[in-house]
C-alpha cells in the first residue's frame, strides 16, 4: 500500500516539522504514526462500504415492517445487499479482527455521514442501472463497488472534509488509499485468500524499514548535508531558499550515500516529483540543478557510494 514516494513524504513531513527539541525517539514516532494512520483509513473505507450495505438491509426490515407495504416492500430487490463484494466485505473475519483492533467506529459516531453517502447513492444513475439490470456476475457486482466507490464516495466533498478535519495526514494518504482499494477490488476473484482484505502497509522488509533509516540518516548527517548545499548554491540567498527545498535537498544526498543499492536517477527523480507536489512551482528546477552539480562532485571526487551496475 505505502510505495516509496508516500514513504519519502511522510519523513519529509516529518523533518520539516522538527525543531530544535524534537528528539530522535519523537520523530520516529512521529512517523511510525503517519504511516499507521494510512492503513487506519484503509479501514475506514472499506468499513464505509460495509455501512452502506448495513443501511440498504435496516431500510429494507423497517419497509416488511410497515402496516401496509407496498410491492416493493413485500419483495425488496436485493441486488445491492446481495452483491458479492459487499457481502465479501462484510463476512470477511480478518477485516473484522482488524476493524476492532483499530477501534474503527467512526460510523457509528457520525452516522450522519454514512446516511449522506446513502442518499446520493440510491438517487445516482449507478444505483438504478445496477438494480434493474437482469445480468449478475462477480464482474459486474465488482464493477458496480468500483464505480460508486470512485463516483459518489470518493468525489463527496463533505466526506472529504470530514476526514480532513479529523486526520491532517489523510489529505495526503486520501488519493494513495483510494487508488489501492479501486486495484484491490479489481482483483477480487471467487475465491479469496483469507487476508485479501487487509493488506500489508508496507510491499516487505526493505520498504518497512526505509524511511526510519532514512529519516535518521538525515537528522543525524543534518550540518554536513546543509554544508554542501549552502556549498553549491552561493549565488542564493540562503533565506529565500524555501525549508522545504532544504529538507528534500538533505534526504536526497542522504540517499546518495547512505542507500547504496538506490540509483541515482532515481533519486533525483523521486525528489523532484516531491518539490512539484510540496514546494514552490520553480523548487523542482532548484533541487534539479543542485542534485546534478552535487553527483557531478561525487563522480569526479570518486566518493559517490553506490554499488552495482546502472546504480551511478
Amino acid at each position: 500500500m505505502l510505495n516509496r514516494r508516500h514513504i519519502r513524504a511522510k519523513v519529509m513531513q516529518v523533518l520539516y516539522a522538527q525543531t530544535t527539541n524534537t528528539t530522535e525517539e519523537d520523530s520516529a514516532s512521529q512517523l511510525q504514526s503517519s504511516m499507521a494512520h494510512m492503513y487506519k483509513l484503509y479501514l475506514l473505507m472499506t468499513s464505509l462500504l460495509i455501512k452502506l450495505r448495513e443501511r440498504a438491509i435496516d431500510h429494507q426490515k423497517r419497509s416488511q415492517n410497515k402496516h401496509i407495504k407496498t410491492q416493493e416492500d413485500a419483495n425488496p430487490n436485493m441486488r445491492f445487499v446481495d452483491n458479492f463484494l459487499l457481502e465479501k466485505l462484510a463476512d470477511d473475519a480478518a477485516l473484522k479482527a482488524e476493524l476492532e483492533s483499530h477501534k474503527i467506529q467512526y460510523w457509528e459516531q457520525d452516522g450522519e455521514y454514512v446516511e449522506l453517502i446513502y442518499q446520493d447513492l440510491i438517487k445516482s444513475d449507478l444505483y438504478e442501472s445496477f438494480m434493474s439490470s437482469s445480468e449478475s456476475s462477480l464482474e459486474n457486482d465488482v464493477t458496480f463497488v468500483v464505480e460508486i466507490f470512485r463516483e459518489i464516495i470518493v468525489s463527496n466533498n463533505k466526506l472529504y472534509d470530514y476526514f480532513q478535519d479529523k486526520n491532517i495526514t489523510w489529505v495526503d494518504d486520501f488519493p494513495v488509499v483510494n487508488t489501492f482499494i479501486v486495484k484491490l477490488f479489481k482483483r477480487l476473484t471467487s475465491k479469496l485468500k483469507t487476508d485479501f482484505f487487509t493488506p500489508n502497509l508496507f510491499k516487505d522488509k526493505e520498504d518497512e524499514t526505509f524511511g526510519f533509516k532514512l529519516m535518521k540518516a538525515t537528522r543525524d548527517n543534518y550540518e554536513v548535508y546543509n554544508a554542501e548545499i549552502i556549498s553549491k548554491t552561493k549565488n542564493w540567498d540562503k533565506d529565500r531558499i524555501a525549508k522545504i527545498d532544504f529538507v528534500l535537498l538533505q534526504m536526497a544526498i542522504c540517499e546518495f550515500q547512505e542507500f547504496p543499492s538506490i540509483p541515482t536517477k532515481v533519486t533525483i527523480n523521486e525528489y523532484i516529483e516531491l518539490a512539484k507536489e510540496y514546494s514552490t512551482p520553480k523548487s523542482n528546477v532548484f533541487i534539479n540543478g543542485v542534485l546534478d552539480k552535487i553527483i557531478k562532485d561525487y563522480r569526479n571526487q570518486k566518493t559517490l557510494n553506490k554499488k552495482g551496475r546502472g546504480l551511478m
